[in-house]
């Protein structure tokens, strides 16, 4: 199961998000926040039968990814393919979602929790044939400890890792400095690439970034670029072989036609919208040929305010900013009600989250309040608020063809107009957005984050991951919640933990360097020729997918 290291991926608004994420958990827990197992409509997915070898799935993404670096490339559309083509040394077991076997066979951990040794199954091997042995795991953890190499985001959790020893041609033994409760995730959790391939040339800049090498059940067969991503069984894979045959990941930018290319059979399987789930997908024609899944993930949208900005650097100013956003209001008519309304930064329906909190009310007069206590007031009469001579106008950035994110905005841009405050919308393609996203270059944005059933927030939060070394894009620095997380990170007593984070909670409902927005229903369609869909703890896994040889349509 991939996408558990580190804190997950950032994810746009909008349906694209649910298949935007490895299919090995699709987006998470399918328990809500009501307790609530995962729900299909329509008749049942079989799960029974006989599995049988062959056909295809064929997926839609949303966006295209730049590259299939697993180090470099840090969204989940990248994250999606590559958990087929390379593997790590663990997995998670999909019911109780410990670490189990994958590259390595056994593994060790010394009492003092600062020792981790991996004994790597005999036989694994590349998908060139090539075998695969502890150099390259070596070569691995190298690669992304060098700072030359574009992967701050996966770095830090490393950071407490001073070496990593080969015993022996199958067993590598890695040496921290100090106990890290997700060492055994991070460790056994990064992908594992070739030394004889990626060990020349510029790391960052590889041709194989578009041509990858693992050990994985499946290679890249094709990239047409703007049109589709083909992943054909490897042939020489050294594991158990993948029941589908090839994988096909068709890229379809905009919703509606996503939709039409599903029910006239060119996809098997996609996340749906709310309104498609409500109002487009609710026919006898549409039932009898798809099964329809929903379930909460752990996954959560937000506003983010650059601190760095003036207009943002006063917590009065945001908090102000999140009342003047009718979130209830836009639960319902956007989201059809498939959504909760979150505070902070955990799953919703993990013992994480501090259920103790109260999102900020939708209160434009309080809100107005606030900016004139922060000292944003109309001084010349224009209509628009401004402090020491800088207006309050600023720009909102969202993915393009994300009808949720540009309805939530134009809700939002006229009640910041009627408060005083010049929002302008502005949609990226994902690729550029992502771009101004790592350079700081924005006012505001909307995104979304996928989290690990045993997430660490330090990526996204610390104030040391706010300058182009993590995820901190807006800037928060606090002494408390940097010491919280700093301690949490050391703590493996979880119930302790919990009580960390619970006050963690407190500080960024005070603080809103977010106006934390959803924990939106994931809605899937899929085809009802494939078999084994099962509900997990964190959702379906596709690689459990089959489909009877009488209902195959793919050579």
């Amino acid at each position: 199961m991939r996408n558990f290291r580190g804190f997950g991926a950032l994810i746009p608004v909008g349906a694209a998000f649910l298949m935007a994420l490895p299919c090995a958990f699709l987006m998470g827990g399918c328990s809500g926040p009501t307790g609530q197992p995962g729900q299909a409509a329509g008749a049942p997915a079989e799960t029974g039968g006989e599995p049988a070898y062959g056909d295809w799935l064929i997926t839609r993404m949303s966006a295209e990814t730049e590259n299939l670096n697993p180090y470099t490339s840090s969204d989940a559309y990248a994250s999606r393919i590559n958990e087929f083509i390379f593997e790590s040394l663990l997995d998670r077991d999909n019911e109780t979602l410990e670490m189990i076997p994958r590259l390595a066979e056994t593994w060790e951990i010394s009492d003092d929790k600062l020792m981790y040794t991996f004994t790597l199954h005999e036989g694994t091997a590349f998908s060139d044939g090539t075998p695969l042995t502890t150099e390259d795991v070596k070569f691995s953890f190298d690669v992304i400890k060098d700072p030359k190499v574009d992967a701050p985001h996966l770095r830090n959790y490393y950071q407490d890792v001073t070496a990593c020893e080969i015993v022996d041609a199958r067993t590598v033994r890695f040496v921290c400095s100090k106990p890290y409760f997700r060492h055994i995730v991070m460790l056994g959790d990064f992908e594992i690439i070739p030394k004889h391939i990626y060990g020349t040339g510029d790391f960052n800049t590889h041709p194989n970034n578009r041509e990858p090498v693992g050990s994985g059940p499946y290679i890249l067969e094709k990239w047409d670029p703007g049109q589709q991503m083909v992943l054909a069984e490897n042939p020489v894979y050294w594991g158990k072989r993948p029941w589908l045959a090839k994988r096909v990941y068709r890229i379809i930018l905009s919703d509606g036609p996503a939709l039409q290319a599903l029910t006239a059979g060119q996809l098997d399987t996609m996340g749906l919208t709310p309104e498609q789930w409500v109002r487009q997908t609710d026919s006898r024609r549409f039932t009898e040929q798809f099964n329809k899944f929903s379930f909460y993930a752990p996954y959560y949208n937000y506003v983010g305010w650059n601190s760095r900005r003036p207009q943002f650097s006063d917590k009065r100013v945001r908090r102000a900013l999140t009342m003047l956003l009718n979130r209830e209001d836009i639960r319902d008519k956007i989201f059809h009600g498939l959504a909760i309304i979150v505070t902070g930064n955990a799953f919703v329906d993990s013992p994480e989250y501090n259920k103790n909190i109260q999102p900020w009310p939708y209160d434009p007069e309080q809100a107005k309040q606030l900016l004139t206590e922060a000292g944003w007031v109309d001084t010349d009469g224009d209509g628009i608020r401004d402090n020491g001579g800088t207006a309050f106008r600023f720009e909102l950035i969202i993915k393009n063809d994300s009808p949720e994110a540009e309805q939530m905005a134009t809700i939002f841009q006229n009640e910041l107009k009627r408060a005083g405050i010049d929002m302008s919308l502005r949609p990226l393609e994902w690729a550029t957005f992502l771009q101004q996203i790592d350079a700081r270059k924005y006012d505001a944005c909307i995104l979304g984050w996928s989290m690990p059933p045993d997430f660490d927030p330090y990526q996204v939060w610390h104030s040391s991951m706010s300058e182009g070394t993590g995820s901190n894009f807006v800037g928060f620095n606090n002494a408390e919640a940097d010491q919280i997380m700093e301690t949490a990170r050391q703590t493996f007593d979880r119930d302790e933990r919990i009580r960390l984070y619970h006050r963690f909670h407190e500080i960024l409902h005070e603080e809103q360097p977010y106006t934390f927005l959803f924990c939106s229903k994931s809605l899937l369609a899929v085809d009802k020729r494939f078999h084994g869909i099962v509900m997990y703890p964190f959702g379906p896994d596709s690689r459990e997918w089959w489909v009877p040889g009488k209902l195959q349509r793919y050579p």
